[in-house]
């Protein structure tokens, strides 16, 4: 990789259909801009007792991104709060239904189970990462935070979120391709 190369940010606008996701390849640096939603814990299960039910949801899942994030909340003048991502093995249990559903990305942290892993495969979605430890600077990027689903539960709240240039690593890409397990791989 020459300098210009790596001087030259990958940004993909949000949300992004199927021809991004064949695009993006395991280890890959990108920048996400636009629209993605948030959703933790609470919110998932919310969302997939609803899905069980055959209701109608609060959001549109197919085609987006949901961000695992529980902003703190923000202070005078600010967005938002702290925006780091929230361990994503707690969403695994209802992941597969929402990939089902046309769910395009996820960003979070951390590893997915492999029934999460094939499903990724199966709907050909991502998973991405954003960095831990590192929500002050990414609560940066997003311009603009709106609760639109699930109020009452805080900060587990759904968001619409507006962000620019979002830095995540595309951590399990479209053919299963995982940088963690490439990573110990590389370590033997």
């Amino acid at each position: 990789m020459n300098k210009n190369e790596a001087d030259e940010k990958r940004i993909i606008q949000a949300p992004f259909g199927k021809e991004e996701i064949e695009s993006l390849k395991s280890g890959d640096y990108i920048y996400l801009t636009g629209t993605i939603y948030t959703a933790r814990d609470a919110a998932h299960k919310r969302l997939y007792e609803s899905m069980l039910k055959g209701e109608k949801l609060p959001i549109e899942i197919s085609g987006n991104v949901i961000y695992y994030l529980g902003p703190s909340p923000a202070r005078p003048g600010q967005v938002i709060g702290s925006a780091g991502p929230t361990t994503s093995s707690r969403m695994d249990k209802y992941t597969p239904l929402m990939l089902d559903a046309g769910l395009n990305g996820m960003i979070g942290k951390g590893k997915r189970n492999q029934e999460v892993i094939d499903s990724i495969v199966k709907n050909g979605a991502v998973y991405m990462a954003a960095v831990g430890g590192a929500g002050a600077l990414l609560s940066k990027c997003i311009k603009k935070s709106e609760v639109i689903a699930y109020e009452d539960l805080g900060t587990e709240a759904i968001r619409r979120l507006e962000v620019e240039n979002l830095p995540v690593i595309v951590v399990i890409d479209k053919d299963g391709k995982n940088l963690y397990e490439n990573v110990f791989e590389s370590e033997k």
